[in-house]
């Protein structure tokens, strides 16, 4: 079997498993309910259906015989059947909407919580087949769970319209139903060789688009490095070339989309005529009536309409077969982070003790995380309480991939960690994350605004010497502002100091935590810092930080390290590494 064909299967099978697990879950009830619902007024709309073509056909023969009592019979239960009709068609939409929107709100949920579990979020960066999981989670989601069930809607109608109104053409003549039969199979047959070029173009197109919004995002986000670096052309050219890639794949789309519809145009109007070449003679030899004609022109437009969906939605299923892809692309890709990290679970090297009260590396070793290069090898160290150690080495030698390691996003190449649980950690990037919300959200991240009090806010943003930011949110500590540019990068280092404070852990560590500070905010914020209490490990290139540190750790770009006391603060002396 073709790869293509292997992968539509696996997906399909996929689907499956969500559906029964989303009909299976915790609001199986309520969407159980709405599907039931769905089905049975999708059964109501076609019988109603057929009741109107009955009605339809008794007003056509009356008026053509001129009938006036027999013609005023029919329009009133045309009338009366009609009226059912309009609640009927009014709810089934309603109980669609409702069961999408149902599934959307589950599916939507599973895949953020899949997609923060073990990190995967910070892991999928480096996937090659998932690009812009942000557009598959927030907008495949929806055209999924819409194009599910809208779709399964058309083939159930279609299913019902069938058996309703092939009993009518069979009535009428055989020999129709089997010139519809082979009609529709031929159609279907060339409509498929066009979707198969669409679904392709489709999924390009998705993907050329989120690039181009990506980038637009990027030069929002950037801004200020770009007007410094004066980029604007750099930028110019860059977004005009994603545009027209995006316009490129548009053309080919367009180019399919008019092919599909010399095709399908024919083919429709083809139809209207082939119940008028077979009927039309019946009723000229006088064997069936006027409104016979009609009804059978509309039976076999209805069961034509029935059996010919692909070709009436051929477009829009290469469009959502796109989407599938790209979600089931995502789907994929956490399986294989869940089954990666059971899997190194098992064949683990190193291991982290999360319940140590102290900080312990025991010949440890830090690796990539595809284990192709060996930054560190074989150290051991012991950071004691209230201790302090600073991390220093040429660029490339490990100095920032060592946090990640004892943080746990990088799994250790051998060796053990032992150190407090992560609620006891707190980590400070060069650039920290300024979160959108109020100062509260800001300074209390990740933890509930609501655990500060105004009086703990004020305290700590003097202890930081931002006591000027109230200016900035006139005085309201609930002012929604954008942060990133609100406050400097030293500001915002500052505020990072801030939440450290306030969180109050067990150890910090801090990388490049403060690179865009003067010296003497540098050493303000230091000194508050040994006052806290809190043990520290910092990674930094600047000598002025020795000052600060019990322990000198030198990364070097051979794996080896070498750990020196710092005497001005009184170390003793401790083991070296490797």
């Amino acid at each position: 079997m073709p790869a293509p064909e292997k992968t539509r299967l696996a997906l399909l099978k996929k689907f499956f498993v969500l559906a029964k697990a989303f009909f299976n879950g915790g609001a199986k009830r309520q969407a159980r309910l709405w599907l039931a619902a769905l089905l049975g007024l999708c059964l109501a709309v076609g019988v109603v259906q057929v009741f109107l073509s009955y009605a339809m056909r008794d007003v056509i023969t009356a008026l053509a015989q001129r009938d006036h009592d027999a013609w005023m019979r029919g329009i009133w239960k045309f009338v009366a059947v009609a009226f059912i009709s309009v609640p009927v068609g009014v709810f089934y939409r309603y109980s669609q909407e409702r069961l999408s929107l149902a599934w959307r709100r589950w599916l939507t949920q599973h895949l953020i919580k899949r997609y923060f579990f073990n990190r995967a979020y910070y892991r999928i960066r480096a996937s090659e087949s998932v690009d812009n999981p942000d557009q598959r989670i927030a907008e495949d989601v929806r055209l999924f769970t819409t194009g599910v069930l809208s779709y399964f809607l058309i083939i159930v109608n279609s299913v019902v319209t069938a058996v309703g109104f092939l009993g009518v053409l069979w009535v009428v003549s055989g020999k129709l139903v089997g010139v519809l039969f082979i009609y529709a199979a031929v159609g279907t047959t060339v409509a498929m060789l066009f979707g198969r070029r669409l679904a392709g173009l489709y999924f390009n197109q998705y993907q050329k688009e989120a690039t181009f919004r990506y980038g637009l995002v990027r030069v929002r986000d950037a801004a200020e490095s770009i007007a410094f670096f004066r980029g604007e052309k750099r930028e110019h050219r860059d977004l005009i070339d994603r545009l027209n890639a995006v316009l490129e794949n548009t053309f080919w789309i367009i180019g399919w989309t008019r092919n599909l519809g010399f095709f399908s145009n024919s083919y429709n109007y083809l139809a209207l005529i082939i119940p008028g070449l077979i009927v039309g003679p019946m009723f000229i030899r006088g064997t069936v009536e006027f409104g016979v004609v009609t009804q059978a022109e509309g039976a076999f437009a209805a069961v034509l309409a029935a059996v010919s969906i692909i070709i009436a939605q051929i477009e829009g299923l290469s469009s959502f077969s796109a989407g599938i892809r790209r979600l089931g692309d995502l789907w994929d890709n956490l399986d294989e982070f869940d089954a990666e990290d059971a899997r190194e679970t098992e064949e683990a090297k190193g291991e982290i003790n999360e319940e140590a009260l102290q900080l312990k590396l025991d010949d440890v070793t830090v690796q990539t995380p595809s284990g192709d290069k060996t930054l560190t090898q074989h150290l051991s160290l012991q950071l004691p309480r209230r201790g302090s150690l600073l991390v220093m080495g040429e660029s490339g030698s490990g100095k920032s991939s060592l946090l990640r390691t004892i943080a746990g996003l990088w799994h250790p190449g051998g060796g053990a960690i032992d150190r407090p649980a992560h609620n006891h950690l707190i980590f400070l990037p060069q650039k920290p994350y300024m979160v959108p919300g109020n100062l509260r959200a800001q300074l209390m991240y990740p933890l509930n605004e609501e655990d500060a009090e105004d009086a703990a806010i004020t305290a700590v943003l003097e202890k930081v010497n931002l006591h000027d930011i109230f200016a900035r949110v006139g005085g309201d500590l609930g002012k929604v502002v954008d942060w990133t540019n609100v406050l400097s990068l030293g500001e915002q280092q500052r505020v990072a100091f801030a939440r450290l404070f306030l969180k109050k852990p067990a150890i910090a560590f801090l990388d490049e935590a403060t690179s865009a500070l003067d010296e003497e905010n540098e050493r303000f914020l230091y000194e508050k810092l040994r006052a806290s209490g809190v043990a520290f490990v910092s990674v930094g290139h600047r000598s002025t930080l020795k000052e600060f540190h019990d322990r000198l750790l030198l990364l070097k770009n051979d794996g080896t390290s070498e750990i020196t006391p710092l005497p001005k603060n009184g170390a003793e002396p401790v083991s070296r590494g490797s």
